[in-house]
């Protein structure tokens, strides 16, 4: 390319490829170091058998024009228009999810409804004090008995902490307040055209979300681009306030990639602690005090066609480990080999190193074998394989100190002049697949001249739902 820039971008997810993506059409030439042996980041697909599984789910709806003409020009044709359907598991039985709250009093029976009713006008009559706590914020909104039902048990099993000691901020970003009332009427008045949501329904790539981004990745290197894979960076060499390298281990020996610009998607933390000569010590221990809930997918290959109708199921079930699992069938036919048969996506939110993460592999699959029977999708004979994916640093955690923390790092980061963060982990926000994919294109436009704030990002309200993850 004539452009004399060359930019270094860490991470090949959909934030990596997509920074390289609108460079590519200034004419700016890029490099993305990807870790894996695949791109995509947690919206990789993979494949076993003819099986094909996702790193939890990721539904494609966007209100963003830039991005939804990204995916048109890198998919085309190539997407499904899926109908969401997802419920909760709750004491044996099933309840949709938005919750409907009518048919949560309904199948409650008349004592429990009552309770949930009272509940919620009580706490709307006389709500907690805010505090800033997950709790106090759900509990004011749904009421307490809704909250200790539908709230507190799943969410603690997927942060692996107290929902006092989660901070409301994730909840505001991604979860609507319940209104009886508003449900009432549209119960009321059967057959009125309402327009639907982003929520009720989303496109989806036919064979995963892997898909695009191996196909935008081969537009790349078709493009001039290079894309790296298995490039694990373990140091950021700068000089004064500019980046002057990085340098990544690849096959047992390490490579050193220069650049006039870098853009890094790659957790926060680690590119704080990877800085060469080092951050001072008080920044890496901001760095360092960053919290993540990381992830495993247990994928169970079954001998049945129809498991259930869901896209996938919260599971409330404090008898079983599972969180929430996917059925990848009812995402797109194509992820199964054939007709007659199903694979579920067991999903396990742990801690790197705890119990439940450092099990062997036989034993994951053992458990997810055990929990499918437990739950009477299927008897275990007709069980016919499993595989287990372990993902690092999943999701940001918004913990009582996460604000100060990331305050910190993004003062201290803005005072290197050639080098910007970018998607869910790189600004440590639990964003949306297609808002960090704008950090990116934001992030481009400021190595072509711009002066955008890429922090500023967040999910607006018309994502929201009242959800749980």
């Amino acid at each position: 390319m004539a452009d004399s820039r060359r930019v270094v971008i860490v991470g090949g997810g959909p934030a990596g490829l997509t920074a390289a993506y609108a460079l590519m059409k200034a004419g700016v030439a890029a490099v993305v170091l990807e870790k894996e042996v695949q791109v995509g980041g947690n919206a990789r697909t993979l494949e076993r058998d003819g099986f094909l599984f996702d790193i939890g789910g990721h539904r494609f709806f966007t209100k963003i024009p830039e991005v939804r003409r990204i995916w048109q020009e890198v998919l085309d044709d190539r997407f499904l228009r899926v109908r969401r359907l997802s419920r909760i598991l709750y004491r044996g039985r099933f309840f949709h999810y938005p919750l409907k709250p009518l048919q949560v009093l309904w199948r409650m029976g008349f004592f429990e409804s009552g309770w949930v009713a009272l509940s919620y006008a009580r706490k709307k009559l006389f709500p907690m004090p805010e505090d800033g706590t997950l709790e106090s914020w759900m509990s004011n909104r749904f009421g307490r008995r809704l909250f200790l039902m539908f709230f507190k048990t799943y969410t603690e099993k997927v942060w692996g902490r107290k929902c006092t000691e989660i901070r409301s901020d994730w909840a505001a970003q991604r979860i609507k307040s319940l209104t009886l009332g508003g449900a009432l009427r549209n119960a009321l008045v059967p057959g009125r055209d309402r327009p639907r949501s982003l929520i009720e329904e989303f496109d989806y790539p036919e064979r995963g979300p892997g898909m695009l981004w191996e196909r935008m990745a081969a537009r790349l290197r078709h493009g001039g681009q290079e894309v790296r894979l298995e490039q694990d960076v373990v140091r950021v060499r700068r000089d004064g306030s500019r980046v002057q390298a990085v340098v990544a281990r690849h096959g047992g020996r390490e490579e050193e990639h220069r650049g006039t610009h870098f853009i890094a998607s790659m957790p926060l933390q680690e590119l704080v602690l990877a800085l060469d000569p080092p951050a001072p010590p008080e920044i890496q221990d901001h760095a360092r005090a960053l919290k993540y809930r990381d992830f495993i997918t247990v994928a169970v290959m079954i001998r049945r066609a129809q498991v259930f109708p869901d896209n996938w199921i919260y599971v409330h079930t404090p008898d079983v480990n599972v969180a929430r699992i996917q059925n990848y069938k009812n995402w797109s036919a194509a992820m199964v080999p054939d007709a007659a048969q199903t694979c579920l996506g067991m999903e396990y939110f742990c801690n790197e190193g705890d119990g439940l993460w450092s099990l062997p592999d036989a034993s994951l699959e053992e458990l997810a074998r055990r929990e499918v029977a437990t739950l009477g999708f299927a008897r275990r004979d007709e069980i016919t394989g499993t595989t287990v994916l372990r993902q690092r640093k999943a999701y940001p955690v918004y913990d009582w100190e996460y604000r100060e923390h990331v305050g910190r790092l993004r003062a201290y980061l803005e005072g290197i002049e050639n080098l910007q963060m970018i998607g869910r982990n790189g600004l440590h926000k639990y964003n949306n697949q297609d808002h960090a994919m704008l950090t990116a294109l934001l992030a481009a436009r400021n190595v072509l001249g711009e002066r955008l704030d890429v922090w500023a990002v967040n999910t607006e309200n018309e994502y929201q739902e009242i959800t749980t993850t």
